[in-house]
């Protein structure tokens, strides 16, 4: 089973250089292809969405060993080398404008290896589905900002994607394997790993949010404005500063809000929207629009303090280089080393007179020819 968990990267500026990239592209393209000709693409998608393989792939290629860059340079690079799907895998996406362009690029991507539009209806949903649920039901303060979706020609998929945190300089990168997601709103990251945890972060995807989840949705399919009684107004300030306790004599409030949040009329206005569609279930409800963290959060309190049924506040959060790294940690990276690393690994797959048992094995010799050389 996999190690679950979410990778914690410090922000760094600044860009890889061309003739790194254009290496980092090349050493990419042969990696996948070494790999998918020897366990199949299946097996590629299951690797990308385990973030200890994809560190590692991001470390072998050269670029920083913990920084945010690895996710959105390799993502980048490895897009570049398998552009075609001719070795049976797309990768969709990306970082910032290009990430809102995923559907479209799934839709194009369904003519490349003909697969069924009913097929790419629920392709679509699940990018967005897997974006809405980081951003929003896992409320640790990480804001999507890269969105890498992962296509196989069988139609399986994987999801590499991150956000970041301006407060603490840290970016936070997500794992999804689609062949192991059961139910988007339990549990579903396929790995995660993090050296961080926050001190407070709503999971609404946790097993213990369950009940909360179905409340939420109840909440809203009875009609919201019920619910404005439990916030803040205009003319209140918090329980904690709503009333005085001077000596022998206690003052409360005619009003006490309990909720440290506000939400404006035009936020009411969505709850509305939403009570008039009725959603069947909690996926139908988040995805509904304009149903973003602040009322996904207040729901969660209101059950809380309702019924008695909390959500989970715990973060979900629960390598090593081969050529060098971009800012010459641990050690600058070496060209030529680089460059035959290429050429070999390309030589072995060229070499169509070699059966695929004795491809391996000069695959495998790669690591000791390296370390010769």
């Amino acid at each position: 089973m996999q190690k679950k968990g979410i990778a914690h990267l410090p922000l760094h500026g600044g860009h890889p250089p061309s003739w790194l990239f254009t290496r980092m592209i090349k050493l990419a393209g042969v990696i996948s292809q070494a790999t998918i000709e020897e366990y199949g693409t299946d097996e590629f998608l299951n690797r990308i969405s385990n973030p200890f393989y994809f560190q590692a792939l991001s470390c072998v290629l050269g670029f920083d060993w913990h920084s945010s860059g690895t996710t959105t340079t390799t993502c980048a690079a490895l897009k570049s080398a398998l552009l075609g799907g001719n070795q049976g895998v797309l990768v969709l996406g990306g970082k910032g404008k290009h990430s809102r362009k995923t559907p479209q690029e799934i839709e194009e991507a369904l003519d490349v290896f003909t697969i069924h539009s009913s097929q790419g209806e629920k392709l679509i949903l699940s990018s967005k589905l897997t974006a809405k649920i980081d951003n929003s039901c896992i409320q640790d303060g990480y804001q999507l900002y890269q969105h890498s979706f992962f296509l196989n020609e069988n139609g399986n998929w994987a999801v590499v994607q991150q956000g970041m945190n301006q407060k603490n300089n840290y970016a936070r990168r997500y794992h999804w394997l689609g062949s192991l997601v059961e139910d988007y709103l339990e549990e579903p990251h396929s790995a995660i790993s993090c050296d961080q945890k926050e001190l407070e972060t709503l999971d609404m995807t946790s097993k213990f949010s369950k009940n909360t989840r179905d409340i939420s949705v109840d909440l809203i399919c009875d009609g919201p404005r019920h619910l404005q009684k439990y916030f803040k107004n205009k003319n209140s300030q918090s329980l904690l500063t709503d009333f005085t306790i001077p000596p022998k004599k206690l003052d409360m409030p005619a009003h006490h809000p309990v909720l440290d949040m506000d939400l404006s009329s035009k936020d009411f206005e969505v709850l509305e929207k939403a009570w008039q569609i009725q959603p069947e279930n909690y996926e139908e409800l988040i995805m509904l629009q304009g149903m973003g963290p602040k009322k996904i959060r207040a729901l969660a309190l209101i059950s809380d303090l309702i019924y008695g049924e909390p959500a989970s506040w715990e973060d979900p959060v629960k390598y090593s280089f081969t050529h060098g790294g971009k800012d010459g940690f641990p050690y600058p990276v070496d060209k030529k080393t680089y460059d035959n690393s290429i050429q070999t690994l390309q030589d072995a797959l060229d070499n169509s007179k070699l059966d695929s048992k004795i491809r391996l094995n000069a695959l495998k010799r790669l690591d000791d020819f390296l370390k010769v050389n």
